[in-house]
């Protein structure tokens, strides 16, 4: 095994031909300022919650990971305990420790819920609903058994394309279908696109907070991730355009809309002069979109100012169904689509076609526009909660998305404020896991995942409540 450090993290990663050891677990510790064994636990609920560790994965020996990650073996043995007693893994004498076939979930209580999950808020319409399905149960007469039984197009079929064209038209109307590739999700397309566009041991700048998938792409690839100078209302064309000079970086990744964790929206004027540097210095703009649906009179997306020189990620899990793990790549030109689809190819092969031909008949349909509708009003019932219960000044956010960004006092450390919400049965996602450098005392909370607005009403007030008292009163020890 060889270690892969950057900017505070140390990636593990496999170098042998141990098939076991490789498939098992690739964590990202990020040194914080709370004790590693809890670090490495942390990493460890993170990989479980994201899917990344599914049920029945052997986890490396304690003294190898204890030797890649150059720390004490006492260190590792605290961890897997610490992971035991939260209900994440379990050992077997004589085989190693594994990820619990079975987790037991903490006792339930009423209103608490996962709120390190950015889900998009559920809606309680029944007739949409009765639409949703009546839509797939259709496929059957219109895509027939070839849909099932036949391999589709790397990229997508033209009908997907068109399809992924009109859910675009709002915001890209000259995003024709040709310019258009099909990815499975938003992740696919990030891992053909960067693998295309740099090369191991290359520079990709990006905001110095920024989506954690990009962040474990990268260290997947061997890419170096540098951030770029940003202030309240984002990047600073001024430090992108001196990086451009001191760094030859290979593309620029960035959420102008609605960023994710900070909630930020570039404004126009940014945008516009982040597309004439791109320009200048030739430096490729990757932006990924996944909420710029959500406003109701959005600003223009960068690829809509520069089409020639930014790649648009246009993702439909945040916007319409996390089910759906498709998202739409709009290109600077058919010929750069041509190049992509082989890209698409040589990493996830294609789309899923079933997911593909249901984006494409909730789009045609108009059913997608109306979960769209719904998913907006559920947000904005959900961010007046926000308004009533949590401190105006701790809070960062948007009437028009539905996560947050929470600064913390001096009185707590994000360790200590996560840790205690944990005891709560409440969990949220520390700044580390979106730092490229310097992790900030802040959290974010994701407002979806509540199945209500009681339940979300109930959390918030918790968390209030622990935002008002000290760690030394929130917690007894005898």
């Amino acid at each position: 095994m060889s270690i892969y450090m950057e900017k505070g993290a140390v990636t593990m990663t496999n170098a042998d031909n141990n098939s076991e050891l490789r498939d098992a677990w690739l964590p990202i510790v990020r040194r914080s300022g709370g004790p590693m064994y809890l670090a490495i636990a942390d990493a460890l609920a993170m990989d479980i919650a994201s899917g990344r560790l599914s049920a029945g994965v052997r986890l490396p020996p304690q003294r190898s990971l204890a030797e890649t990650l150059e720390i004490d073996f006492t260190t590792v043995s605290r961890a897997y305990a610490e992971a035991r007693k939260r209900g994440l893994v379990e050992g077997r004498v004589g085989q190693g420790t594994y990820v619990r076939s079975q987790i037991t979930p903490p006792p339930a209580k009423t209103g608490l819920v996962d709120m390190s999950m950015n889900l998009p808020p559920r809606f309680d319409l029944p007739l949409l609903e009765t639409r949703l399905w009546d839509d797939i149960n259709s496929l059957r007469q219109d895509g027939g058994i070839n849909l099932l039984l036949r391999y589709q197009e790397p990229g997508g079929s033209a009908r997907d394309r068109a399809a992924g064209a009109t859910w675009l038209k709002p915001r890209l109307p000259d995003a024709t279908f040709e310019r258009i590739l099909v990815c499975p999700g938003a992740q696919g397309a990030l891992m053909a696109l960067v693998g295309a566009l740099a090369a191991p041991g290359e520079t990709i700048l990006c905001e110095p907070l920024t989506y954690p998938g990009m962040i474990s792409l990268a260290a997947h690839l061997r890419l170096k991730l540098s951030p770029v100078a940003c202030d309240s209302s984002g990047l600073l064309p001024e430090a992108f355009e001196a990086a451009c000079l001191s760094e030859a970086p290979k593309a620029l990744y960035c959420t102008p809309t609605l960023q994710n964790p900070t909630t930020i929206t570039l404004p126009t004027e940014r945008r516009e002069a982040l597309v004439r540097i791109a320009r200048k210095y030739a430096v490729p703009i990757i932006e990924d979109d996944p909420y710029g649906a959500l406003p109701k009179a959005p600003l223009p997306p960068l690829a809509n100012i520069g089409p020639d020189i930014v790649y648009h990620i246009a993702s439909l899990s945040k916007t319409v169904s996390p089910a759906l793990r498709i998202a739409y790549l709009v290109l600077p030109d058919a010929r750069a689509a041509s190049r992509l689809a082989g890209a698409i190819r040589a990493t996830a092969a294609l789309a899923p076609p079933l997911t593909a031909a249901i984006s494409t008949r909730w789009i045609e349909s108009g059913t997608a526009f109306d979960v769209l509708a719904a998913i907006r009003a559920e947000t904005h019932a959900r961010q007046a909660i926000v308004r009533a219960t949590l401190p105006a000044e701790a809070i960062q956010t948007d009437p028009e998305g539905y996560h947050l960004w929470l600064r913390l006092s001096d009185a707590w450390t994000r360790s200590e404020f996560t840790a205690h919400l944990r005891t709560r049965n409440i969990s949220v996602v520390a700044s580390d896991a979106f730092a490229v450098g310097t992790a900030p005392e802040a959290v974010r909370l994701g407002l979806g995942a509540a199945t209500t607005r009681a339940e979300l009403t109930q959390s918030l007030q918790i968390v209030a409540d622990a935002l008002a008292q000290s760690p030394a009163l929130s917690s007894l020890v005898v």
